[in-house]
């Protein structure tokens, strides 16, 4: 693919830029309320942490956009935490998306973005994500343990 063939903008910003003007002005602040219709195919360049990838999502034919992904109500340990335990929970989530992304190929792993957002911090958007074979990532962390449910608000502590 072409540079001129790929999305201008910056991640996250260019993604909601493109979905807006697809909106047209008459529709756009519907738009920037609403999620949008998904899912969105994404390339999984990265697994920054727990709950954060890095993805080249496909918002338009041949267009592609680079940014971060933050998982949908979770919030997963930091890598930098402020306690071991929470660094040792946060290497561990870290791993088992990983895992969960692998495709038993040399093909970068694919996922589908569901309920699109902007984010509120660091430039990136907040969706549900989903693999290839339908799993969402989000349950999965919260069904083993290495998730807690989080609603935008305080981030749940996870030192004692």
């Amino acid at each position: 693919m072409s540079a001129s063939s790929r999305a201008r903008g910056s991640g996250a910003l260019g993604l909601a830029c493109v979905l807006l003007l697809a909106a047209g002005p008459e529709n756009q602040t519907a738009a920037a309320e609403a999620s949008p219709a998904g899912p969105v195919p994404a390339v999984v360049e990265a697994v920054v942490d727990g709950d954060t990838l890095r993805v080249r999502a496909r918002i338009w034919l041949d267009q592609e956009v680079t940014t971060s992904v933050r998982l949908a109500g979770i919030d997963a340990p930091e890598i930098a935490g402020a306690c071991p335990r929470e660094r040792a929970l946060a290497r561990r989530a870290r791993e088992f998306v990983a895992r969960r992304l692998e495709t038993g190929r040399n093909d970068a792993p694919t996922v589908r973005l569901r309920e699109v957002r902007y984010g509120k911090y660091a430039r990136r958007v907040v969706a549900r994500v989903e693999t290839a074979d339908g799993l969402d990532l989000g349950a999965a962390l919260l069904a083993a343990g290495l998730a807690q449910a989080y609603d935008g608000r305080r981030r749940p502590a996870w030192c004692d």
